[in-house]
């Protein structure tokens, strides 16, 4: 097995992620297959109860576990499918290390960090790391490890220790370590000094933490000159070869292309040899095509103009990561379209009549955003603030005929509001935001644990059958006409009540999607609707760049006028439609 740590120095969030994503997606155009495991060294066991505007959006896997977001980059990048496994955290290796205590595992011996915890973290990263992640079924080439945080946190120290002995572990030829590093200029903007003394402090930090980095990743706003480049490798004792720049682009997507011209896989080949693994010929051929792609479809998006703008309602608009599947896969779907999305932020409190007399600039403001987008989306969450704001979104969207996609709470509210507004059902509501409403349109689901919060929703990947009569689903259109089932991620406590269904339906709203049994309503439509779909799952979760979501991809194109043509050209397997048209 062959590993490749990206840390990070200096600051966190200047775009670990982005760099071992793209690191992952190059290495795998070769024909390597690659797998990628995310530290966090807090104590949750999980992202799952963590706040979505400190944390950013809790990202699910295919087996339900509750990521951190970096874990999404992942999975886009590199088409693979991870497991919880592939997020360890601080608190499951302690909770591992304790269980492990309990049951007299070791022998007796006074349980410490070393070698007690730090042998416990090794012992996963090998374990995970050969875990197969995509059809072949076969034990990945080379894994990916990003270490959260900075090195030099209090609590990334048994990692660092862990993942030092790892790397003698592996040998030599095995393990290479890259360090991703900010290099500010001082004063910001044209006419600034490229300043490398951040960046020479923290290779130093993590040196006298046992780690000795192979590259440097210089996180910049500019291009790094030429003189900063030599700087950093003479004061770092390093090669100019050995220092990387990744400078801000026009998008992320752009990323892998910049390293790929600094032959970051040269560098990586000569490092790890990774000339002597075998690859099949098939893995080459794809790895070359899936470089092709992605170059084509980053490309086009610079000599786009055309842009489609969506109005994305929702509760955590403070913290833009809150989303950030969601934003990436309406990114997918415009490159698909060859389209750029604006995305407009609207924070969905704005939009009730109390933000009114708190803040009428704020609220007009909100309103001016819904009324003139292109397309209206209505996100998840959960409590009851902002709830008033996002029903009132979905009926501007319903009765204006403006295309209109809810994911989770989003279509739990069209629901209720279809159920008030249309079917003339008494006083609807749902048992979470409304529990004194006369007739529950949403209901608890019977299964889930009320009191326990931590991984208790139903979660993960669960199939969803098209029902009888629906052929007419323009979002069953994006599917094909022969498939009648697909498998989608889920992340919810709460459920469409199914007494209701009989009266909902009767008043037009078709349930197009439902579970193997029939009885949990997973996709809504509205037949005599530009693009009105609402659906319990989370389609953003499983979106790629060369595989964008129906359900965004259907939104989006219709919100952009080329829904028709989109159903065909996915229907025969392009890649994209026709830029000609």
């Amino acid at each position: 097995m062959k590993y490749v740590l990206v840390s990070g120095g200096v600051i966190s969030g200047v775009g670990k992620g982005i760099i071992a994503s793209s690191t992952g997606l190059l290495l795998k155009t070769t024909g390597l297959t690659v797998t990628s495991i995310k530290i966090d060294p807090y104590i949750n066991i999980d992202a799952g109860t963590m706040a979505p505007t400190e944390h950013g959006e809790v990202y699910v896997t295919d087996d339900g576990g509750e990521m951190d977001l970096d874990l999404g980059n992942y999975e886009r990048y590199l088409l693979t499918t991870l497991t919880r496994d592939h997020n360890i955290t601080t608190g499951k290796i302690y909770d591992q290390v304790i269980r492990n205590e309990r049951i007299g595992h070791y022998l007796g011996k006074t349980v410490q960090v070393v070698p007690h915890v730090t042998n416990a973290i090794q012992d996963w990263i090998e374990r995970v790391a050969k875990i197969p992640v995509d059809e072949s079924r076969a034990e990945p080439d080379v894994c990916i490890i990003e270490l959260g945080g900075t090195v030099g946190d209090i609590e990334s120290a048994p990692f660092i220790h862990a993942i030092s002995q790892l790397q003698r572990r592996a040998g030599k030829g095995n393990f290479v370590q890259i360090h991703v590093s900010y290099v500010p200029m001082i004063p910001p903007g044209p006419g600034g000094e490229q300043k490398t003394k951040p960046t020479q402090r923290a290779i130093s930090d993590v040196r006298s933490a046992g780690l000795n980095p192979d590259l440097i990743a210089c996180r910049c706003d500019q291009p790094l000159e030429e003189g900063t480049i030599q700087k950093i490798a003479n004061m770092c004792s390093m090669d100019q070869k050995q220092v990387v720049a990744v400078h801000n682009v026009t998008t992320t997507y752009h990323v892998p292309m910049l390293l790929e011209k600094q032959n970051l896989i040269g560098n990586l080949t000569d490092l790890l040899n990774l000339q002597s693994i075998p690859r099949p010929a098939d893995r080459m051929e794809q790895g070359v095509r899936m470089w092709k792609d992605w170059v084509d479809l980053a490309r086009s998006q610079d000599h786009v103009h055309d842009t489609v703008s969506i109005a994305l309602v929702g509760k955590y608009t403070s913290l833009k990561d809150a989303y950030i599947s969601v934003s990436k896969a309406l990114e997918h779907a415009s490159m698909y379209c060859h389209k750029k999305v604006e995305i407009i932020w609207v924070d969905s409190g704005h939009l009730e009549d109390e933000a009114f007399e708190n803040s009428p600039a704020e609220f007009h403001k909100a309103w001016h955003a819904v009324c003139t987008a292109d397309g209206v989306l209505v996100c998840g969450g959960f409590g009851t603030r902002g709830s008033a704001g996002k029903m009132k979104a979905i009926t501007w969207a319903r009765t204006k005929k403006k295309p209109f996609l809810g994911v989770c709470l989003g279509m739990q509210l069209a629901v209720i509001e279809y159920a008030k507004n249309v079917a003339g059902i008494e006083d609807p509501g749902s048992e979470e935001l409304h529990p004194g409403a006369k007739n529950h349109a949403i209901v608890f689901m019977p299964e889930v644990d009320k009191e326990k919060l931590g991984g208790t929703m139903r979660l993960g990947k669960h199939p969803c059958v098209f029902q009888e009569g629906t052929e007419w689903s323009k979002l069953r259109a994006l599917y094909g006409p022969s498939v009648s089932q697909i498998g989608e991620r889920h992340r919810h406590r709460y459920e469409v009540n199914p007494a209701m269904i009989g009266d909902l339906e009767k008043a037009g709203l078709t349930f197009v999607g439902k579970d193997t049994k029939g009885e949990r309503m997973e996709i809504i439509e509205i037949r005599d609707h530009p693009w009105f779909v609402g659906v319990q799952f989370h389609p953003e979760y499983l979106s790629r760049v060369l595989d964008p979501s129906r359900a965004f991809l259907g939104f989006f194109a219709a919100a952009a006028g080329c829904l028709d043509e989109v159903t065909k050209a996915i229907n025969k397997g392009q890649r994209s439609i026709d830029r000609s048209n």
